[in-house]
């Protein structure tokens, strides 16, 4: 199921990104450590099973937009992950000292979207060939990152990623990590549904309603139905 990326695509990466966020109201996080783990329904019953996608693409307001709007996505939860620091405040994680990435957690419906379709949307809405950056945001926290959950996924993802660059799909290597999942903390409840909360604001109409406007023209064919 590897697809070659198309290279118009990447004016998503281009954009001005979330340095110019403006965090200054900072209530305190209403939850704590919530282990990810493949979510599934009563055996016995009729309902579809569910898993879990864990993937860090740089500020997680501009990717949450995105990833919610695609059919078979159950939920899209902002967050933490790869880090060393117990339930970590979005000030830690900026600080640069905590290991963690801002990364999504996505619950979804392996019966109407693969996690293949799931890595071909991340490698195209951001970029994948900057280390420790994604356009003005500087810092391990916005690394390009696929924490796996099993080994079906630390192979696809690393083959995918292999295809990518023997494609030339871009025009530097691909500095994406791979690293084995083992916790993810959600973050802030202001962070979550930030486009959808905040949809006046600034930042949201000026950078990343463009970056949602191009997705849904790209993969109209796999947004949800209203």
């Amino acid at each position: 199921m590897l697809k070659v990326l198309f290279i118009s695509v990447m004016s998503f990466a281009g954009m001005t990104s979330c340095a110019q966020k403006d965090n200054s109201v900072k209530p305190k996080k209403d939850s704590k450590m919530n282990a990810s783990t493949s979510l599934s329904k009563d055996p016995g019953s009729t309902s579809l099973t569910l898993d879990t996608a864990t993937f860090g693409t740089g500020c997680f307001w501009c990717t949450e937009a995105i990833f919610q709007q695609l059919d078979g996505v159950e939920k899209v939860t902002s967050g933490y992950s790869g880090g060393t620091v117990a339930n970590p405040t979005y000030e830690e994680v900026c600080s640069k000292t905590t290991g963690h990435a801002e990364c999504l957690n996505i619950v979804y419906d392996p019966k109407k979207i693969s996690f293949d379709e799931l890595l071909e949307i991340f490698w195209q809405v951001h970029d994948p060939t900057t280390l420790n950056r994604q356009g003005a945001d500087v810092g391990p926290q916005y690394r390009s990152v696929i924490f796996w959950h099993n080994e079906e996924q630390r192979a696809k993802a690393s083959k995918y990623k292999e295809e990518l660059d023997k494609s030339g799909a871009f025009d530097k290597p691909i500095v994406t990590t791979l690293e084995k999942f083992t916790v993810f903390y959600p973050a802030e409840a202001y962070h979550q549904n930030y486009y959808r909360n905040n949809p006046g604001q600034g930042y949201c109409q000026f950078v990343i309603r463009p970056k949602v406007e191009k997705f849904e023209k790209v993969f109209k064919n796999k947004l949800k139905k209203h």
